[in-house]
């Protein structure tokens, strides 16, 4: 390992410039879309328009439609990959990545539904779900009907999630396509790329390398646990050893060794950077704040934390509903005009205190009082002390009288 003295230190600007560049946001980058897909190793597609965001961002001259007509023509797709979440990937990536991350996150979410699949035959499981979405693009509902018909008595969601980590499939379309909808719909990758090409690629040694190479490309310099952080897994640091050779060594602020490619942009940190994205092509707050673990490199520190603001809505008024009479309710209604007479009423049992008692001391002996809660004063049962004349006692004494119990009393 090369020493803190010989590496020289990137302040985290001149990180932040490094990795906009690297993310084609510096300036527009005159790619297409699959050349960029490919660049970035993929786009996060938890939802449908994020990819279509992202690339209007980065491409000069980028339409929705080229995005949409790659989708149709199976040159990119969507697929759990990175982290165990949905990327819009090229076809290769689609396989080669999704096999790559197979023992990481996906194997560690089976294991987590392992206890629904008690007496569940994972192999039979995954010939039999293999089959059922290869006759035609089936929905998760359907294929969860399928397996539990086989096993009736093991978790459903388990079931789904089991063939979901066994089985490579793709979401097909019109899922994901620019001003289309369609449910997610999914298949094997056989069956949607076809025979020969992607779907053989096989995973060794050299794919990680080559995926590490990538990614340094796209998101560098990083450590590597930018990397396992990245795509879920662990235990990289054989494969960033083995490539220290071909790789330039820096350290952070904080002293973290960091790796990068020889040729690799590594822009001045007086570079300018665009402010923000314009309007038209903004979009919502991401679910999870990646792809870039050390959010810093990008987000100046006084803005880290901040969180969009949702649109102030006026307070709501809940309306005043009918009550279904419910059990004593005459009686309790019988308490309510009484107090209101001036006297405490008939007694209905003998362990029933009196009604002045109770209603100067509760059941309990303690004071009645009214408990604030939010906008309103809750009265009645839901003040939860004193026997049902005092708490009626004491929403009297309130500011205004609530009947039946469970009745919110707005502060005037």
């Amino acid at each position: 390992m090369a020493s803190n003295t010989t590496s020289p230190v990137l302040s985290t600007r001149a990180l932040n410039r490094a990795t906009l560049d690297r993310q084609l946001l510096l300036r527009p980058a005159p790619l297409g879309a699959e050349q960029a897909v490919h660049h970035l190793v993929g786009l996060q597609a938890q939802n449908t328009k994020p990819p279509y965001y992202a690339l209007a961002a980065r491409l000069d001259g980028f339409r929705p439609e080229e995005l949409s007509g790659l989708m149709e023509s199976r040159a990119v797709a969507r697929i759990v990959s990175l982290r165990s979440t949905v990327h819009t990937h090229t076809a290769r990536d689609a396989v080669v990545l999704r096999r790559l991350v197979q023992a990481g996150a996906i194997d560690r979410e089976l294991r987590m539904f392992r206890k629904g699949l008690d007496g569940v035959d994972l192999d039979r499981l995954t010939a039999l779900a293999t089959a059922y979405v290869e006759e035609r693009p089936r929905t998760p509902k359907d294929l969860r009907a399928h397996l539990l018909e086989v096993w009736p008595d093991a978790d459903p969601l388990a079931l789904t999630i089991a063939a979901r980590c066994l089985l490579l499939m793709v979401q097909v379309t019109p899922r994901g396509l620019w001003r289309k909808s369609g449910q997610v719909a999914l298949t094997t990758v056989r069956a949607w790329f076809g025979e020969g090409g992607a779907v053989d690629a096989a995973v060794d040694d050299s794919t990680v390398d080559e995926t590490v190479l990538r990614y340094l490309g796209a998101f560098g310099p990083a450590s590597v646990q930018d990397m396992q952080t990245w795509c879920g897994l662990t235990r990289l640091r054989t494969a960033f050893e083995r490539l220290r050779p071909r790789l330039l060594v820096f350290r952070d602020e904080h002293g973290t060794e960091l790796f990068d490619l020889p040729d690799a942009p590594r822009p001045d940190e007086d570079t300018p950077a665009p402010p923000a994205l314009p309007a038209r092509v903004r979009q919502p707050p991401p679910l999870p704040r990646r792809p870039h673990p050390r959010r810093a490199r990008r987000t100046p520190g006084p803005h880290l934390d901040r969180q969009p603001v949702p649109p102030r809505l006026p307070p709501r008024r809940v309306p005043r509903r009918a009550v279904a009479p419910r059990r004593g309710q005459a009686a309790h209604d019988a308490d309510h005009r009484a107090l209101r007479a001036g006297h405490p009423g008939p007694a209905r049992g003998p362990h029933r205190r009196g009604r002045a008692d109770a209603a100067a001391h509760g059941a309990r002996g303690r004071p009645v009082r009214d408990r604030p809660r939010g906008r309103g004063v809750v009265t009645g049962a839901a003040a939860g002390h004193g026997s049902a004349p005092a708490r009626l006692a004491a929403s009297t004494a309130s500011s205004r009288v609530c009947a039946p119990s469970f009745r919110i009393a707005e502060r005037r």
